[in-house]
């Protein structure tokens, strides 16, 4: 049987030129902004046109453009090279939610490979339906506008994936010196939300803590020796906390060793790049740190590759969605939860 594996992203501007457009489509879409179409257009073009040049000069820190596209076709070619030799044969297509490869583009190509079977796999191991539900929502939509109907199956999260969590575990165990222990702090870091989609039901924030659960439980760390924050706050609301930045200038402060991963990013890009990696770096360094260490994102790790393989072949399995974590009743915007 073939089958086609939609991999979807945010994306990422590919030349300064791009990064306004890029924005505008990242505000303009319901999932982040819940206004009608008739306010929400004008105030994501006023938005991107304000947000322009600061976003410009975040991306002309790492050559003017966003790797992301890069980072997703290494991990499509890992993904269909770990899946040869198995009885169905797999292609790997990418689908960006705010740039190219755009869906429309993405299902013509995906049309002429002919498959009995589709397979969607967000790489974002935690739900989020401003990330993974609006990327899903958006091939459904595009589905149905060219009348294209294939047999689809979902990989909607996989957060507590064994392989996915020994990937990263893995990574930590490299940069923990026993001699350094008592001075370190590992700061898992994850990209924020505001505090309002959270409590409409939104799983993300839980499925992080539970990814954070399950590390800290495989690397036997102490409470004192781990911190749990978010990143990237733009706008005026309230958004989830504590934020990575305060954490970086408080454990500074007392001379310990940072240890920060990037627990919810796959690939790299501006967040990790730019704001883990210049700004926050920055910020440990003038409050007294001791020693900044940033542990890479996955990409192609060879653990995260097995981990999204065991996921893919589960999905034949599954009805229509394939998760390693059933959430809770309270969190109605689970995509499992809803199809109950």
């Amino acid at each position: 049987m073939k089958k086609a594996i939609i991999l979807f992203n945010l994306g990422g501007p590919d030349k300064p030129e791009s990064v306004q457009p890029f924005l505008f489509n990242l505000f303009n879409d319901p999932a982040i902004i819940s206004l009608p179409t008739i306010l929400r257009y004008p105030l994501a073009k006023l938005i991107a046109k304000r947000r322009a040049p600061v976003a410009k000069a975040i991306y002309s820190e790492i050559g003017g453009s966003s790797p992301i596209l890069q980072q997703t076709l290494i991990q499509a070619r890992a993904i269909e090279k770990s899946l040869v030799g198995e009885k169905d044969s797999y292609k790997c297509f990418i689908v960006m939610r705010c740039w190219n490869p755009r869906a429309e583009e993405t299902i013509k190509k995906v049309k002429k490979f002919d498959p009995q079977q589709i397979i969607l796999l967000p790489l974002y191991p935690q739900y989020s339906a401003a990330t993974s539900g609006s990327s899903i929502k958006e091939w459904e939509e595009t589905c149905n506008d060219h009348q294209y109907k294939v047999d689809t199956k979902i990989i909607c999260c996989y957060p507590t994936e064994e392989s996915f969590i020994t990937s990263h575990a893995n990574l930590i165990k490299q940069k923990i010196k026993k001699e350094d222990k008592d001075n370190t702090i590992i700061i898992f870091s994850a990209h924020g939300l505001p505090e309002n989609k959270i409590k409409k039901g939104d799983p993300y924030q839980w499925q992080v803590e539970k990814s954070v659960e399950k590390l800290v439980e495989v690397l036997c760390l102490k409470k004192s020796e781990f911190i749990l924050s978010y990143q990237s706050r733009v706008g005026p609301l309230k958004w989830i906390g504590p934020s990575t930045d305060k954490i970086i200038i408080s454990e500074s402060k007392k001379n310990k060793k940072i240890i920060l991963i990037p627990i919810a990013f796959v690939s790299e890009h501006s967040e990790t790049l730019v704001e883990l990696d210049i700004e926050y770096k920055k910020i440990a360094i003038d409050n007294g740190c001791k020693e900044y260490v940033r542990i890479p994102a996955l990409t192609s790790n060879q653990e995260f590759i097995s981990s999204l393989k065991k996921s893919i072949l589960k999905s034949a399995h599954q009805e229509k969605y394939t998760s390693s974590i059933l959430c809770p009743e309270k969190f109605k915007k689970c995509p499992r939860l809803m199809e109950i």
